[in-house]
């Protein structure tokens, strides 16, 4: 069992090998005394029968400092957010001077895996603070199944708590000075992809459960491949063909959320499915920020994606949309697509000019 705690969590392992890996999945696949596998996602997370759960190195962790912040002119720092529930943060800024938008970022896994220390996270926001010319705050919230939803929308929650504190803040130098000095509090964005967009498109819509964002002031929600569901299929869930070692398929997308999911909720319940959902807020009557909503051409995501924005347009909601040819889920940090390269550059490219526009 790899267990979470603060801070870059597989810094300095020693790396296992392939035959290492197998003999483990095997003695994994046994049990190790607690029963047997009920959900799986294979190569990422096991959970048995008596709620032990076991997540599996497919990604390795890298400290803040690795490859010098993967891009030069990049600081990187690692930050506690909430001891209590283990809650941190990797902080981002553009090493040269002058205050600019903030971005509040949630990585993807389903709810179920993944870090802001994962490399390819590290290396995506490292970028997206250099192209973008932004501040980033890279969330590492709960993870389900131990910490059901809605413990990741709290954690965004709270990370706005802990951003406004920090925009408050009247101390002439700390820790975090560098990073506050850098940071418009006034533009802040809200952004994720994959789960991690749900989580963001969820904490926006809960932002009046603070009781003052002051001197906060949320601008927009970018959205990233964002994971929705339901019981009825869309056409590219349904016939969507995935290429082997794809990030998500559909039974892959199923297992997450048994996972994330309340126990007997189905696909219709609203933080999966917030357009149709039972019991689902009216769009119309929520608050929410301007949204770009970027959506790969071949993933399954795809129609439902297409669908959010429709909805969020009928509410009366500013939508702006991207699509993104010849690749799939997650391509701008998997790099699983000949095209990856070229089109997380103009994915970055989209998100500067929406920060911008929605800055003003």
């Amino acid at each position: 069992m790899r267990r979470r705690r603060m801070g870059a969590l597989h810094v300095g392992e020693q790396r296992v090998s392939f035959q290492q890996q197998q003999q483990q999945q095997q003695v994994g696949k046994n049990g190790h005394g607690h029963g047997a596998v009920v959900e799986e996602v294979h190569g990422l997370i096991r959970v048995y029968k008596d709620g032990h759960v076991e997540r599996l190195p497919a990604i390795p962790d890298v400290p803040c400092t690795w490859g010098t912040t993967a891009l030069p002119g990049v600081i990187a720092r690692d930050v506690v957010v909430d001891r209590a529930t283990g809650v941190w943060a990797r902080l981002y800024a553009p090493a040269a001077a002058g205050r600019v938008p903030v971005v509040v970022y949630f990585h993807g896994g389903g709810f179920c895996v993944g870090s802001a220390a994962w490399s390819c996270y590290h290396e995506f926001l490292a970028q997206l603070a250099a192209r973008a010319g932004c501040a980033v705050m890279s969330v590492d919230y709960r993870l389900a199944p131990e910490n059901g939803l809605p413990a990741a929308f709290d954690d965004g929650l709270t990370a706005l708590r802990w951003l406004r504190q920090q925009a408050s803040y009247t101390a002439a130098s700390d820790d975090l000075s560098w990073w506050r000095a850098r940071c418009r509090f006034d533009r802040v964005f809200l952004t994720g992809d994959s789960a991690g967009a749900t989580i963001a498109f969820h904490v926006a819509a809960r932002l009046d459960q603070l009781d003052s964002l002051t001197p906060l002031a949320v601008k927009g929600t970018i959205l990233i491949q964002p994971f929705f569901g339901g019981e009825t299929r869309t056409a590219s869930e349904k016939t969507m063909p995935q290429p082997p070692g794809s990030a998500l398929t559909l039974s892959t997308s199923d297992t997450y959320w048994c996972m994330a999911l309340p126990a007997g909720a189905t696909r219709d319940h609203p933080w999966c499915n917030p357009i149709s959902g039972r019991g689902a807020p009216r769009l119309d009557t929520l608050p929410l920020p301007a949204f770009l909503v970027c959506i790969s051409e071949a993933d399954i995501l795809r129609d439902r994606n297409l669908e959010l924005c429709s909805a969020l347009r009928k509410a009366g909601k500013s939508v702006e949309q991207a699509m993104y040819g010849g690749v799939g889920h997650a391509f701008q940090v998997l790099h699983n697509y000949h095209l990856s390269q070229p089109r997380t550059q103009e994915m970055l490219a989209h998100i500067k000019a929406f920060v911008s526009r929605a800055s003003r």
